[in-house]
């Protein structure tokens, strides 16, 4: 016998063998509540056999482990749909991603949304089958035996690079079987609300020399109300693309010339700069130092600092005078040479050099995605060098910097506390160290953050920020780490108040990110329609008739001019509503129309893109107005919404 402790704190009684699904009703749940189990911390299945006395706990319906579950059962369900239609397939993963799932397929028919229907209503067919998914455990040799005679060369990768011993594990539902970790639910009547989105070309395990797949993504959530929510979200996030506002509004391209390297337009040149601008007086605020380090550097530096073991195939590396130099990946190693070139007094501390740094890295070009991933961009880069005991309220520091940067756009964020990978550099006592100071600052602070055990960054542990939009997508942005091991590398130092040589502290910390990805954001964020102090091009000024009104015109554009607004006088021989419809698409704040009425009463027709008509007001009212609205900063219009 052995015994379990249920849920509802009650301990039961069963024999050895039992499954969490026949404690359903000792645990007050039913059948249809309960997706998969756990037990003593460990998922399992609701029919796995339990050898032992310990904790069991259910993954429920309306949780978001059980989101998980789901998710991971319907990419088979979806993969078994494939089968069972397009019968020569082949498979290779099927995880679930944020907001969904995909399964990555090799067949020779090629995927179309006209084939979506078909596969949505296989998949409802087998849920209405009601299915049970079973698991299979077996040695790697079984799993290899069983697999000798089927089409699975991509599965047979996978398990032939594991350990002899590892146990491998099959999920099987009637006529669909695949290799998987699970845990799954235990029959596919349990899936519900589901949907089929888009299909994508994918290498094998991302290497472009590989095969190329079809990779078929989709998402599932508990209710069709759910389900239809996101998909609105996919819809409207396809208008805010920035890849097409960007070629819409003329911000930037990109050339075959150079693949993943963006060409900035001279709009996307200025709202790049306000971005910068903006970000460059808070720092001013917080007595940072703005610094430039050179592009090329030696590869004797990228050895000292750890990159060259550890980062080394995604550089860019050329020879001057026949010696190896390579393009910087990262800002880091110039700004220890920096610190470097002087001494330094506990006095001197905290020293904080900030650098828009331009980087390079070899990006696989199947992974390359408009300005979100690229091969060459700017880092809000910056890295403070402080005394041990500094270090929490340096961290609190960047913490309140990059929450009032964040609020400015309209953003909300949460927080992840990334601790020491496997591959990782610098001594157990430095790594505990750093560790200690990030989480006390984040306690101190009283915020809440999620734990990510084992993704910091090779020489030390992060605070990493992951931004919300307007229509609820996450983005990976700004970053906190701390780090006690590149000082010892460079070999850095101040002297104390005992007038002895000691070690600083080293935190990297970037607002930002990636300059261009976070501008990515904003274009999607505000659709393109950017608040006034944004906008390349803020107010446009349409004479009604180039005769008449043409001086008027000039008169106004001079006087926004003179207080720094960005205008244009468009003077073209195309009717007022072709100008009017013109200036809407390039989502300009605001338009002047001039007519001989405007004129004599030195009045301006007003059309604000976010609030509408505003009729005729003084012009000296309306430039108060916008130009308050532009030196705030704000993000709405200074006229009544």
């Amino acid at each position: 016998m052995i015994r379990l402790e249920l849920p509802n704190q009650k301990w039961v009684e069963k024999p050895s063998g039992i499954s969490a699904k026949d404690v359903l009703v000792e645990a007050q749940l039913t059948d249809d509540q309960a997706l998969a189990a756990k037990f003593n911390g460990r998922p399992i299945d609701l029919y796995t056999p339990i050898q032992e006395s310990g904790k069991l706990e259910y993954i429920l319906v309306g949780t978001d482990e059980g989101l998980e579950v789901m998710r991971h059962s319907m990419a088979h369900l979806m993969a078994h749909a494939v089968l069972r239609i397009y019968k020569d397939v082949e498979f290779a993963i099927g995880p679930t991603i944020q907001n969904g799932f995909y399964y990555d397929f090799d067949l020779e028919h090629k995927f179309t949304p006209e084939d979506f229907n078909q596969i949505e209503a296989e998949m409802q067919k087998i849920i209405q089958e009601d299915i049970p998914i079973r698991r299979q455990e077996c040695t790697k040799a079984q799993a290899l035996d069983i697999l000798k005679n089927q089409r699975a060369r991509f599965k047979r990768e996978l398990i032939q690079e594991m350990d002899d011993k590892t146990v491998v594990s099959f999920y099987e539902q009637r006529d669909f079987i695949d290799v998987c970790r699970g845990p799954h639910v235990d029959r596919t009547g349990k899936l519900k609300e589901f949907k089929v989105l888009n299909v994508a070309g994918a290498y094998w395990r991302g290497d472009e020399k590989r095969d190329m797949l079809q990779r078929l993504y989709g998402t599932c959530f508990f209710t069709k109300a759910e389900v239809d929510t996101y998909v609105n979200s996919i819809e409207e996030a396809k208008k805010r693309d920035h890849r097409k506002l960007g070629r819409e509004l003329n911000l930037f391209s990109f050339q075959d010339e150079g693949p993943g390297f963006p060409f900035w337009h001279p709009k996307g040149v200025i709202l790049l700069k306000e971005v910068i601008r903006y970000v460059a007086e808070i720092l001013e605020q917080h007595d940072y130092q703005e610094i430039m380090t050179p592009m090329i550097l030696s590869d004797k530096l990228w050895h000292q600092s750890g990159h060259w073991d550890h980062y080394r195939e995604n550089m860019y590396f050329v020879k001057i005078d026949d010696a190896d130099f390579a393009v910087k990946p990262m800002n880091c190693p110039g700004c220890c040479l920096l610190y470097k070139n002087e001494l330094r007094s506990f006095r001197d501390l905290p020293i904080k050099f900030a650098e828009w740094g331009k980087v390079h890295r070899h990006e696989k070009r199947g992974v390359l995605s408009g300005l979100q991933r690229v091969r060459a961009f700017t880092q809000d880069d910056a890295h403070v060098f402080c005394l041990p005991e500094q270090l929490e309220d340096q961290i609190i520091e960047i913490m309140n910097i990059i929450h009032e940067i964040y609020s400015k756009f309209n953003f909300t964020y949460r927080m992840e506390l990334s601790t020491r990978p496997q591959n990782s550099i610098g001594t157990d006592e430095m790594w505990h160290n750093a560790e200690g100071s990030l989480e006390n600052a984040l306690k101190k602070r009283e915020v809440q953050y999620k734990l990510n055990p084992g993704d910091g960054a090779f020489y030390g542990p992060k605070i990493d920020y992951h931004i919300k939009d307007c229509i609820g997508r996450d983005w990976q942005c700004g970053t906190i780490q701390v780090d006690m091991s590149m000082p010892e590398r460079f070999d850095l130092s101040y002297v104390g108040n005992d007038n002895q040589q000691h070690r600083p502290v080293m935190v990297h910390r970037a607002l930002l990110g990636s300059t261009e990805r976070f501008v990515s954001i904003l274009i999607e964020h505000f659709g393109g329609a950017f608040p006034t102090w944004l906008a390349p091009e803020q107010i446009r000024i349409l004479p009604i008739s180039s005769k008449k009104h043409l001086e008027y015109a000039q008169e106004i554009q001079r006087k926004l001019r003179e207080c720094g607004l960005r205008v244009k006088l468009q003077d073209r021989p195309q009717s007022l509503n072709y100008e009017i419809r013109d200036a809407e698409l390039q989502k300009i704040p605001y338009m002047l129309i001039l007519g001989s009425r405007e004129q004599e009463s030195k009045q301006v027709s007003v059309r604000s893109y976010h609030v509408g008509d505003l009729k005729n007001m003084d012009f000296s009212h309306f430039l108060d107005v916008v130009t308050k609205e532009v030196q705030s900063r704000s993000i709405t219009s200074g006229f009544k919404q």
